[in-house]
């Protein structure tokens, strides 16, 4: 996006220069320098892994360079903490949200700053203020808990926006809100940036970068691959900077052949949000559900799964193998071989304080007839080991390193193997690829193709269409509940995809 100032006339607000960082002997960053102007959008592009979080954590004081200099308005500094950065103007909008879930939006946005005597009806007034200044349509007065992942990301931006930061890292900002949603943040970092505010945004969404950005920075392997102005940038570059080759999204050669019997049946359900839901799945089938958020089709998957009741008179009905099912918990789902991968993977996909190895192998015993009287440390090890070599999970010890230690990208790849660490009849996949860098959406679009060629039938639930269009065997688009669209893949594009989810 073209800056009516100049940001390259002014100094830096903050440069990081010749920064170094290591956990337990592994390199996150080496010799890393970076900037960013007032006035300014600066994107920091990069396969998961590559240290982009690790940087941003240095420049909001999450963390410590090893080695290195950090500049602050031309003057030496260093953070020693969260609460340094934020008072010198430093503001952190996380891809997993910080916020908590039993304070109400308004709360959640004055913690931290709260007056000695607060007034829950003047906090609500002044939430409001805030929140409709950025067009962000989520009431005040609702616990965080019950907002979807689009909802909480916008509370995390008024949150950061709300405490006048004058330097705002936004991780992953689009990743969970709809393209009208995703239009009005982009034009709230333009105010932002024409106001003076330098921002650094982490992205994989290559298209919001080339969109907003004025600069752009490709980190690879803890290392700065490339800087450059967004004018000089073009996607094949971006790309081949990131992952050190070329890469497309791309159909199989031979289309898939499912059996005719359909494994899974929806037929007119209706519960929360959803309403006359209907669709099938044959095994070895791929099955795309695009649409926008709001469009019911979590909520869909919540009920298969027994996460939602549905209606008990005219709710509808699910069948498996042909037989109607009722699950009343997701345990019940799982022991009759359905696999689900939430879409929110910080909040239910994994225990964060646990190693990989105690992850997979606590989805091994959640889909066990029985639990074993002894857990070892080898077998765990024997269950887990595999699918972290099946699904290139990059560390250096399973065993020790803990999933909140580990990319957005590795994290999502051990969310897909705790769910799948038994072979299911029929696997739902909740945004499998939502902030996840090119090079890993490959990765994870390979295993649910395999998963597929083995039999088993697939749903994929996405809002990012180049994944529909290059997964899907059959696609369909949900609409305010319901199924209103049915597309061959190969007959249809984005246009007329995004035109019967919106129309």
């Amino acid at each position: 996006m073209a800056s009516e100032t100049e940001p390259e006339a002014a100094g830096p607000r903050i440069e990081i220069v010749g920064v170094s960082k290591a956990y337990g002997g592994a390199q996150a960053l080496s010799d890393v320098s970076f900037s960013v102007r007032s006035g300014e959008v600066h994107a920091l592009l990069g396969e998961n892994g590559a240290g982009k979080s690790t940087l941003v954590k240095i420049i909001a004081g999450v963390t410590q360079p090893d080695s290195g200099e950090y500049l602050f308005d031309g003057k030496l500094v260093s953070f020693k903490s969260p609460a340094d950065a934020t008072a010198a103007g430093v503001g952190m909008v996380y891809q997993e949200t910080s916020l908590v879930d039993t304070m109400t939006v308004a709360q959640n946005l004055f913690l931290g700053k709260e007056a000695p005597l607060n007034r829950m009806s003047r906090l609500n007034i002044e939430a409001r203020l805030i929140l409709e200044s950025l067009n962000f349509h989520v009431s005040p007065t609702v616990p965080v808990g019950v907002l979807g992942a689009a909802q909480k990301q916008m509370v995390e931006i008024a949150k950061a926006i709300h405490r006048a930061a004058t330097v705002i890292i936004f991780d992953e900002p689009t990743t969970s809100l709809t393209p009208e949603e995703r239009q009005q943040l982009l034009l709230s970092l333009e105010q932002l940036r024409r106001s003076g505010a330098a921002i650094v945004m982490i992205s994989h969404n290559l298209e919001d970068a080339l969109e907003v950005a004025d600069r752009i920075t490709v980190m690879r392997d803890g290392k700065v691959a490339g800087t450059m102005p967004v004018s000089d940038a073009q996607r094949e570059t971006i790309v081949r900077l990131m992952v050190g080759r070329e890469l497309e999204f791309t159909r199989p050669s031979s289309p898939r052949q499912p059996r005719s019997k359909p494994i899974l049946e929806v037929d007119n359900l209706v519960a929360a949000n959803v309403k006359n839901m209907s669709f099938t799945v044959r095994p070895g089938e791929i099955v795309a559900i695009f649409g926008l958020v709001g469009a019911g089709r979590t909520e869909t998957a919540h009920v298969i799964t027994g996460a939602i009741k549905r209606r008990r008179l005219a709710g509808g009905q699910i069948r498996l193998n042909g037989r109607p099912v009722r699950f009343r918990t997701p345990r019940q789902a799982v022991r009759a071989g359905i696999a689900y991968v939430t879409e929110d993977r910080g909040t239910d996909g994994f225990f964060g304080h646990l190693s990989i190895v105690d992850n997979i192998h606590a989805g091994h015993l959640g889909k066990a007839k029985r639990l074993p009287f002894l857990s070892t440390l080898a077998s765990r090890d024997a269950v887990a080991r595999p699918l972290v070599e099946r699904f290139g999970i990059r560390t250096l010890d399973p065993s020790r390193a803990k999933l909140v230690e580990l990319s957005g990208g590795n994290q999502q790849k051990i969310v897909l193997a705790k769910s799948l660490t038994r072979l299911p009849k029929v696997a739902i996949f909740d945004e499998p690829t939502r902030g996840v860098d090119v090079g890993s959406i490959q990765e994870i679009h390979d295993q649910i193709r395999e998963y597929a060629d083995m039999g088993v039938g697939i749903v994929v639930i996405s809002s990012y269409w180049p994944e529909v269009l290059a997964l899907g065997d059959r696609i369909l688009v949900a609409r305010a509940g319901r199924v209103v669209a049915e597309f061959d893949p190969t007959e249809v594009d984005q246009e007329r995809m995004t035109f019967a989810a919106v129309h």
